[in-house]
């Protein structure tokens, strides 16, 4: 059962999904917001720049037009003819054809001052300067009213322009003048969002000539507080740039203006300049933000939407393969254990972690089977133990009893002479000597389960050992009637080992081969061998014995273990091969047993490293094997047995030789060590001496 704390799988896949998702996503929607802000910022400046610009043009053009305009219809018969109703005629048809912004056209005589036509009543719109300029039209700029008094205002608030010309008659006299009293700008109205923004004129002086506020028009800037932003302006506008910038001409409320300048229509002196603003909100311009707000909004929202349906459709397709891998291993004990580990996902890590998981269970299974052979083997060797233990209580009480009895005999005189006497010592001593071995062995494995057992190496002669156990073991051989073999070549065979504990594993290795071969003979040889640029030397005992079962052969090497253990038909405690085992190891080398079955022989191999022949510390005297009397595998010679020992004491020496003829000559060769007799007069009647030990055959 899941704790309070954990979560499913599902659950916390949605949740990151999201929890990555949204904020990715708000983050995202700020930066737009911002970039497009940015945008709509910077397109409002290059716009209302333009329109400033455009501005400023159109009032120049705007007044050239109308200067021309006026300048004609000064040149008109019906403007020069001595007839009010043909000036009036042609002043209303003019008024007619001109744009919305001329408010007045009237025809005035210079010498009564009256109006003799006009298109806005009676009322006079300007006074007749002279003398009149070089090109013939008067300009000036009509104020408006100040704050506070009265007067008339146009509708849009801005500043007039009232120009005269004069009117000759065709005698060439001044008679009229013509006048034309206009608008300096049309004020349009800004629709929100656009972008032309509302004209501002301010002279180079800093009185403000149009504004879109009427209190603001005839004053001076001067009097406002941003008074140092729009000399900025000025100074910059007069210079010749053309630029926007951020302004504020009330309180809380953030304008942008785009500026130029332009020559002053009304002097049309180059040094004297208009500066021409083109102003709207910020608000105006970013009026498009709010569409883009909201399509982010519906985009947000959209977006977390298909956000929670992906995560809400990739959690089961994500985690139906988890859970089917879980209820796998929660149930692998159960009766779905023969079934197969779910695969065939869409997804390859899934059936890459199917893999894996089935690789798990099978490795477990062999660690399972492993485990439970370990058991069982330790099992059997539980069993083993007990049996060596039973085996060696016999193996210890009878040598006992064996030497108890022949000791008591002697002792109680009740042997009939003294040859009788020293074979019951003998066989005493034979079986106190054999005792001793198995008390050796037990006290050797016992070193080598402490881990206390220990060789001394030095460079040796193998194939010296190999003769002295040869020699020591050819009683033996003889008394069983086997052949003997030995191929062990003419040259020394130098290596780094232990001699006493090598000579005690040959020993064991060539007993033991001796003990269950019955019939047939004993291959002893060796072979250099190369190999990864290394030398070394295998030692093979090969017998015709009884053979060894396969499934038998990897238990030989382990402590206690007899393979004829019921039976008894042979004697041992079996720490022999296991001892040899440990020592060869020590010695950097290794053993190995094979046999092909039952009766079938058993080959042991020994392998040690070779060693370079000069550390040997003398060069060891040759040793013709053929000349001990054991026939070579190929000479041939007559017989397939060993041959009888011809012995003849020698005392001094304690051993016994053999004769053998080779080639026709008759050599005296000496078994060495064959059989301690230096405190032997003879050995008993029908006896044979081997391995230090004495039987009756």
């Amino acid at each position: 059962m899941a704790k309070s704390h954990q979560s499913s799988f599902r659950r916390i896949l949605v949740t990151r999904i999201l929890l990555l998702f949204v904020p990715v996503l708000l983050i995202g929607e700020i930066f737009a917001l911002n970039k497009a802000r940015s945008s709509l910022l910077k397109t409002a400046r290059q716009n209302l720049t333009e329109s400033a610009i455009n501005k400023g043009e159109k009032i120049t053009d705007a007044i050239a037009t109308l200067k021309t305009t006026l300048l004609t219809a000064s040149q008109t018969t019906s403007i020069q003819s001595d007839s009010p109703l043909q000036a009036q005629q042609f002043i209303t048809q003019l008024k007619q054809q001109l744009p919305t912004r001329i408010e007045c056209i009237q025809l005035t005589n210079v010498l009564t001052r009256k109006i003799v036509a006009s298109s806005c009543g009676d009322q006079v719109i300007g006074e007749l300067k002279l003398p009149f300029p070089s090109d013939g039209i008067d300009i000036k700029a009509i104020p408006p009213p100040k704050v506070g008094t009265t007067g008339k205002k146009t509708t849009q608030n801005q500043p007039q322009l009232l120009l005269s010309a004069p009117v000759y008659n065709r005698r060439g006299n001044l008679i009229y003048t013509l006048n034309i009293q206009s608008t300096l700008h049309q004020q349009t109205e800004n629709r929100p969002g656009s972008l032309t923004g509302s004209i501002v004129i301010i002279a180079e002086d800093g009185t403000i000539l149009a504004h879109p506020l009427t209190n603001w028009l005839g004053t001076n800037i001067e009097k406002y507080p941003n008074a140092s932003r729009l000399k900025s302006i000025i100074k910059k506008a007069i210079a010749g740039q053309k630029d926007s910038i951020n302004l504020s001409f009330s309180r809380g409320q953030e304008l942008i203006a785009g500026y130029t300048a332009i020559a002053n229509p009304i002097t049309n002196q180059q040094q004297q300049k208009w500066i021409i603003l083109a102003v709207t909100s910020v608000e105006d311009a970013l009026i498009g933000l709010e569409e883009i707000k909201l399509i982010l909004i519906v985009l947000t929202v959209g977006l977390i939407g298909a956000s929670l349906v992906a995560s809400l459709y990739l959690a089961p397709y994500l985690a139906s393969p988890v859970e089917e891998l879980r209820d796998y291993a929660l149930n692998i004990h159960s009766h779905h254990a023969a079934q197969p580990v779910p695969h065939n996902f869409k997804i390859r890590e899934f059936n890459q972690l199917a893999q894996a998981l089935d690789q798990m269970i099978e490795r477990l299974k062999a660690w399972a089977e492993e485990l439970e052979i370990a058991w069982k083997e330790a099992k059997t060797a539980n069993q083993i133990k007990s049996q060596f233990l039973a085996t060696t209580s016999h193996e210890l009480r009878n040598p006992l009893n064996t030497i108890i009895n022949c000791i008591r005999l002697v002792e109680d005189g009740l042997c009939d002479s003294r040859e009788e006497e020293m074979e019951f010592l003998k066989r005493a001593d034979e079986t106190a000597i054999h005792l001793l071995n198995i008390i050796n062995d037990l006290l050797d494995i016992s070193k080598i389960e402490a881990g206390k057992l220990s060789v001394v190496t030095v460079p040796i002669d193998l194939r010296k050992i190999l003769l002295e156990v040869i020699n020591l073991q050819s009683v033996n051989v003889q008394h069983k009637g086997l052949q003997l073999k030995c191929e062990l070549g003419n040259e020394p065979i130098p290596i780094k080992a232990d001699a006493a504990k090598l000579k005690q594993v040959l020993i064991n290795v060539i007993g033991n081969a001796t003990k269950f071969t019955e019939t047939g003979s004993i291959t002893i040889a060796t072979q250099v061998q190369y190999s990864a640029g290394k030398s070394q030397v295998v030692v093979t005992v090969k017998d015709t014995g009884i053979g060894i079962e396969p499934t038998q052969q990897h238990k030989l090497f382990r402590p206690f273990v007899m393979v004829d253990t019921t039976a008894r038909k042979f004697e041992g405690t079996g720490l022999g091969l296991a001892i040899s085992r440990n020592l060869i190891e020590l010695m950097g080398g290794s053993i190995t047993l094979e046999s092909m079955g039952l009766h079938q022989g058993t080959t042991v191999s020994i392998t040690l490293p070779l060693i370079d022949i000069s550390l040997l510390s003398a060069p060891e005297k040759k040793q013709d094997l053929g000349k001990l009397g054991f026939p070579a595998e190929d000479e041939g010679t007559k017989g397939s047995r060993y041959p009888n020992l011809t012995s003849t004491e020698s005392p001094s020496l304690g051993v016994y030789g053999t004769e053998t003829k080779v080639d026709g000559d008759t050599e005296h060769r000496l078994v060495e060590k064959a059989c301690e007799i230096s405190l032997l007069q003879s050995l008993p009647k029908g006896g044979t001496c081997a391995n230090s030990m004495f039987e009756r055959s």
